[in-house]
């Protein structure tokens, strides 16, 4: 079971654990329900909606590194809130980060809160962030909007939990490729996987 607090609990066989990246995921979840999305805003969409209607899972569950200034390195941080970050368009009279002629809000709050973390307002855009000098956002990555506006959408409980590779600076492709493997420990450790061998 995942416990999300002390009334809230999922079975992890009956959720979807979606990474950008198979290294993100390691071995830690072998046997469970793993999508893997690729990177990106694009991908994570098609990919995750495609499970949706394949898997019909009861909670989606978005795990991964995430840059922040804010959070130190190694921790982990749950993000209930998003905004689109590479969404601009006030050339044309709209707020930062608005969706032009949409009814999303610019800070889309849809995320559950895991009881024992620190939550987090979650930056998402199709760059990789290493100027990150915003209050609006604190931490940064690359297709958590996408999958929690599909999760809203789709009336479906929405766990985004990321870990801490990098400080969105200067230093943030090295850290975040020393880091990145430890993310899948952390998160077996938080939610109480058993690593499954394909026999269980």
């Amino acid at each position: 079971m995942i416990k999300i607090n002390a009334t809230l609990s999922y079975p992890a066989e009956n959720a979807v654990f979606c990474f950008a990246l198979a290294s993100e995921a390691a071995e830690v979840f072998t046997g469970h329900p793993v999508l893997i999305t690729g990177i990106g805003k694009v991908n994570a969409a098609y990919e995750l909606t495609k499970s949706i209607f394949t898997r019909k899972p009861d909670l989606i569950v978005n795990l991964g590194s995430a840059g922040s200034s804010h959070f130190p390195k190694g921790s982990v941080v749950c993000c209930t809130k998003f905004i689109q970050r590479d969404m601009d368009v006030r050339g044309l009279g709209y707020e930062l980060y608005e969706t032009p002629l949409s009814d999303m809000p610019v800070i889309l709050e849809y995320g559950l809160a895991m009881e024992g973390l620190p939550e987090a307002v979650c930056g998402t855009g199709d760059n990789f962030e290493m100027g990150h000098a915003t209050t609006a956002y604190n931490v940064v990555d690359m297709e958590a909007h996408a999958l929690a506006m599909i999760a809203m959408k789709e009336n479906i409980p929405f766990l985004c939990l990321k870990y801490i590779s990098d400080g969105a600076d200067g230093d943030a492709a090295e850290d975040w490729t020393v880091q990145v493997h430890k993310a899948a420990v952390a998160y077996g450790d938080i939610l109480k996987l058993k690593v499954k061998t394909p026999a269980e």
